[in-house]
């Protein structure tokens, strides 16, 4: 197969400054003779919201060049002769930022971060799955303590007897929160999310629904009960709200921000075990979630696909937040 010498690619010039640019790079070149890298040809990748301001909290994680976007859905090129991701191997991950994301046309990926695209998935709706989707894994079974689905029907049996409530449910995170956590057994899925978006929720496992323009957590949890485990994706004031959403003991999971720093002064939720994470790059944990398209239980939620070339509406796009779904660059 004949490479291309030259690449186009978004660059974020200097990690300081929130902007980025369409160039022409060389081709990406794998490190002679490693275990781990594979070249892969991009067919579509997704923005995360804020992800261009990363770089300045966090200067010493990221690479010398930076391009944006660590979701990934490709082809492989060329692979370690051991890998179990061989050339022509459909695939797909959420990539580390300690080297150049995806919005290019080639890419750079390590076996850990990979799995196997299923071939029910379409390969650019593809690009909108493993972030979000091993952010969920993550929240719901390893800091959440759900049983997992290794447990199989026992642990289903486990999980019906807790009530999970999502903010910001049908973005990006919330969807899969939604379906992983009904595919889990979970017996209450409370969703928190607008007018709009009611349907899609529901549709996609919630059992009760929170509208955030006509009800405050604090008043839904005086009607509704408590939950035992809340996960917040949005930050701000409506993690401040997710204090009052709680139950005594329960857990309080933030992918934005430490929960403690917005914890209000009137809460008198106790013994509450709060915790701030960031999702680990983890191929396996999308193994489940590809068996779990192949039997037609989830879906894709994509609010809208842009060209490369119109990276900037794109990335305005979600700026201004409120996406039904991610947001995909196809390439």
């Amino acid at each position: 197969m004949s490479l291309p010498t030259k690449i186009r690619s978004l660059l974020q010039p200097t990690p300081t400054t929130p902007s980025i640019t369409l160039t022409t790079t060389p081709l990406p070149a794998l490190t002679p003779s490693s275990p781990t890298e594979h070249l892969i040809r991009v067919h579509a990748t997704s923005p995360c919201a804020g992800e261009l301001t990363w770089p300045s909290w966090n200067p010493h994680l990221f690479s010398s060049t930076i391009v944006p976007c660590y979701d990934l859905s490709g082809t492989v090129i060329t692979a370690p002769p051991d890998s179990p991701f061989q050339p022509g191997t459909e695939v797909w991950g959420r990539t580390n930022v300690n080297h150049p994301g995806n919005a290019r046309e080639y890419t750079v990926a390590h076996t850990y971060e990979l799995a196997v695209r299923p071939g029910s998935v379409d390969k650019v709706a593809g690009a909108s799955v493993p972030l979000s989707a091993e952010t969920a894994v993550q929240a719901l079974f390893k800091h959440g303590g759900l049983a997992g689905f290794e447990e199989g029907k026992a642990g289903n049996e486990k999980n019906n007897g807790k009530k999970v409530l999502v903010t910001a449910a049908s973005g990006g995170v919330g969807v899969w929160l939604l379906q992983l956590a009904r595919e889990a057994g979970v017996g209450g899925i409370a969703a928190v999310c607008g007018t709009g978006n009611m349907g899609l929720v529901r549709e996609l496992g919630a059992t009760e629904v929170v509208d955030y323009t006509k009800c405050s957590l604090k008043e839904w949890a005086e009607k509704e009960g408590k939950a035992d485990l809340v996960i917040d994706c949005k930050g701000g004031e409506s993690l401040a709200q997710c204090w009052y959403a709680v139950r005594d003991g329960g857990i309080l999971l933030s992918i934005c921000e430490p929960p403690e720093g917005r914890r209000p002064a009137d809460c008198e939720g106790k013994n509450v075990q709060s915790d701030f994470f960031i999702m680990e790059p983890r191929g396996v944990d999308l193994v489940d979630v590809g068996k779990f398209f192949d039997e037609g239980k989830v879906r894709t939620v994509v609010d809208s696909i842009w060209k490369l070339e119109e990276y900037q509406q794109a990335f305005e796009k979600l700026d201004k937040g409120h996406s039904k779904g991610k947001i995909i660059l196809k390439l």
